[in-house]
């Protein structure tokens, strides 16, 4: 089968032939339809990811597809099911064994393509903003970096919670995705005197920033008394260095989030989360957002969409259609 393999932290990828494996006690093997790229790809390819998985890998954090083979042990899931896995590689492959316990049914009427692009996205987005945040209806939500994987879903879940919701994205058609998806007020993030802008409309309540950078600052002195800020991720390239004597004077708490890490520690606290973004989308009230679909031999040209930051929502590779 063919797999979409790391071998040398810093080297480019490449698509290899390896033997298609065998599922093992508690695993099940997977033909893989979808695999949602996240920006935790690339760091993982230059060696800045939190975790640091033994190489060669096969890269693809979040993927979906249909079960083909079980291993012993596994009671809880069954050929022919439709599921959603996040596995922290090995998504980027036609086939691949996964723990059971890693997956989740999809909805009969959710596409591959959709599962996907779930999990991660809007599963950090509700972990930030419901159980780390806090968020409550009425208040300024702000999403920075809103036209992104995990931004979009923000401004998505930040309506549905009843906050009031203010946008930034580069370019027009961005900040009309983001507006599409729910944003009361939209700024473009090349427009000047952001930290002006936010204080003209109120200031806000809670900042949700997966760009990072000098606008995390100015967001920051834009934030009203007790407001939260979540550093979700650093798109931009800079990480911001906090000066804790700023957060003294209006009580602001900076929020840490790595939504993963839940699987490890608190797994019962993603599993509702999830279960409840589900029910969302049965319902009608989520509409994930993919912007582009590679089969997997344009891997690399799909990471490198994500990298220049090019796309919209997310980008998803579909390994059965090489």
């Amino acid at each position: 089968m063919h797999a979409f393999r790391l071998e040398t932290i810093g080297d480019a990828p490449r698509l290899c032939t390896i033997d298609r494996p065998v599922p093992g006690n508690d695993q099940v093997l997977l033909r893989i339809m979808a695999c949602g790229l996240n920006f935790a790809d690339l760091l993982m390819i230059r060696g800045q990811y939190q975790e640091r998985p033994a190489l060669p890998c096969t890269l693809g954090m979040e993927l979906a597809g249909v079960v083909e083979a079980v291993g012993p042990g596994v009671d809880r899931i069954a050929c022919g099911d439709r599921v959603a896995v996040f596995a922290g590689q090995g998504g980027l492959a036609e086939w691949g064994c996964f723990d059971a316990s890693a997956c989740t049914r999809i909805p009969d009427t959710m596409r591959f393509e959709e599962a996907a692009a779930f999990q991660v996205a809007y599963g950090t987005s509700h972990l930030a903003l419901d159980h780390r945040a806090r968020l409550q209806p009425q208040e300024t939500l702000l999403v920075m970096g809103a036209a992104g994987g995990v931004g979009l879903t923000a401004v998505e879940i930040g309506k549905r919670m009843g906050a009031r919701v203010i946008a930034t994205a580069r370019g027009s058609e961005k900040l009309r995705i983001a507006q599409a998806a729910g944003a009361d007020h939209t700024i473009d993030s090349d427009a000047p005197a952001l930290r002006e802008t936010l204080r003209s409309l109120g200031g806000v309540d809670v900042v949700y920033d997966a760009v990072g950078g000098p606008a995390f600052f100015e967001a920051m002195r834009a934030t009203n008394p007790e407001g939260r800020l979540i550093p979700i991720g650093f798109a931009g390239g800079d990480v911001p260095q906090i000066p804790a004597n700023h957060l003294l004077v209006k009580n602001l708490s900076v929020i840490g989030l790595y939504w993963g890490g839940y699987l490890k520690f608190a797994p019962e606290t993603l599993a509702r989360s999830m279960a409840i973004l589900f029910d969302w989308y049965t319902g009608g009230g989520l509409h994930p957002h993919v912007s582009h679909i590679f089969p997997l031999d344009r891997a690399q040209e799909a990471l490198d969409l994500l990298r220049d930051r090019k796309s919209t929502g997310k980008i998803v590779v579909t390994p059965q259609h090489l």
